[in-house]
């Protein structure tokens, strides 16, 4: 499916695992760059840089983009009416910031919503810190810098790629409750995938509006949603600053991590994992089934509205996840070194939790999901829905009785 609303925050969190584990893993084979690193662990024009480079020839004129924000604003308004009639929820204020962008455009705005969430990271100054090693000091004074600004730029940069929608709630509290979030639609990606799968635009673009606008749903109808994922993201920061934090002991951190993806590899589901502390991947699996039942709802939704909508539902849906099957050697690999594979297995498994609780308990109970955090599934409630269903119907019949 589309990017979900908040793949930036996970991919932001893989990338800063590995980029750590990096530098530990560099230390004996590197000397240091001559060339003085700018302040902070990344060098955010540099990450622009890369990403643009790779996505300079598919940009939008103004005049185009005024044009296609109309038709995006349209679409997004008209499936308004049908998600909240399908999911009986309202949305507090209108939805108006909707956007069609370049690949430029996205990478922009991704880019300052990573500046936000790295800001816990990039306090910490390795290379004027009296405690750090020499050897770190070093390494961190510029070619760490570089090689984890080329690979977040480099990421960036694919995505870009082949992202088609994005909703981008308000970030980390840093906007009022009543502003809602971003909807974007990158346009050049959506058009070369028209032309390539053979489907009606009208019917593919209203399709993925409909994808979209669930987005805004979930997390506009139920505001304790985006400040339970805050929450959970700056938690995990606090113990990725932690770590950032350990670099200044050199080779013992190296020993650190050595021993936790010793003693977690039979646990562990990714590499990412693998070097996770216990504590880490907690809160990691919990972010995991979180996005889980957001996609897989948005999905549900997109599905049990989009038949009635569109005569080529069936076949524009087909061809899509046909798409997704059929990536290339190259994509497979990229989506394991970045942990995108497991994201996406995530969210197959949150459509078929969502599908099969209201299969067995109507739509309106699989709704319960967004009663609050307490009846969010976890990983194994995913994956045995009839656990959660149990739980949440004792829960239900205990309040009653009180």
């Amino acid at each position: 499916m589309p990017l979900s609303p908040n793949d930036k925050r996970f991919m932001a969190i893989g990338l800063l695992t590995g980029a750590v584990v990096g530098t530990y893993g560099m230390v004996k084979a590197r000397k240091a760059v001559e060339r003085p690193a700018k302040p902070g662990v990344i060098d955010w024009d540099r990450v622009r840089q890369v990403a643009i480079t790779m996505n300079q020839e598919s940009s939008l004129t103004a005049r185009q983009r005024d044009k296609l924000n109309e038709e995006y604003l349209q679409l997004v308004h008209r499936t308004i009416p049908m998600v909240a009639g399908y999911t009986g929820d309202k949305l507090p204020y209108p939805l108006e910031q909707i956007y069609a962008f370049d690949r430029v455009d996205w990478i922009n705005a991704n880019i300052e919503s990573f500046k936000i969430m790295f800001e816990p990271i990039e306090k910490f100054n390795l290379t004027d810190d009296q405690n750090t090693s020499r050897v770190v000091g070093a390494l961190w004074n510029g070619l760490n810098q570089t090689l984890i600004s080329a690979e977040m730029g480099f990421l960036l940069g694919y995505l870009a790629r082949r992202v088609l929608g994005q909703y981008d709630l308000a970030l980390l509290g840093r906007e009022p409750l009543e502003t809602t979030g971003k909807l974007y639609f990158v346009h050049p990606n959506i058009r070369n995938l028209e032309r390539n799968l053979k489907i009606p635009s009208d019917q593919f673009r209203l399709w993925l509006a409909l994808h979209e606008t669930t987005h805004a749903f979930e997390f506009e109808a139920h505001p304790w949603l985006r400040e339970y994922m805050n929450g959970m993201i700056e938690e995990y920061f606090t113990f990725l600053s932690n770590d950032v934090e350990y670099l200044k002991r050199g080779f013992e951190a190296i020993r650190m991590f050595w021993d936790r993806a010793r003693q977690s590899s039979e646990d562990a589901n990714s590499w990412i994992e693998m070097v996770m502390t216990p504590e880490q991947r907690q809160i990691f699996n919990r972010m995991q089934a979180m996005m889980s039942v957001i996609e897989g709802y948005s999905n549900h939704v997109m599905n049990a509205v989009g038949r009635d909508l569109m005569p080529d539902f069936t076949a524009i849906s087909h061809r899509f996840e046909q798409r997704q099957r059929n990536r290339t050697t190259a994509e497979q690999l990229f989506a394991r070194l970045t942990g995108l594979d497991l994201k996406m297995e995530q969210y197959r498994l949150g459509e078929q939790f969502i599908n099969e609780v209201a299969q067995r308990r109507g739509h309106d109970f699989a709704r319960k999901v967004w009663d609050g955090p307490e009846s969010l599934p976890t990983l194994d409630e995913l994956r045995m829905p009839e656990q959660w269903i149990m739980r949440i119907e004792s829960s239900t019949a205990t309040r009653a009785l009180d």
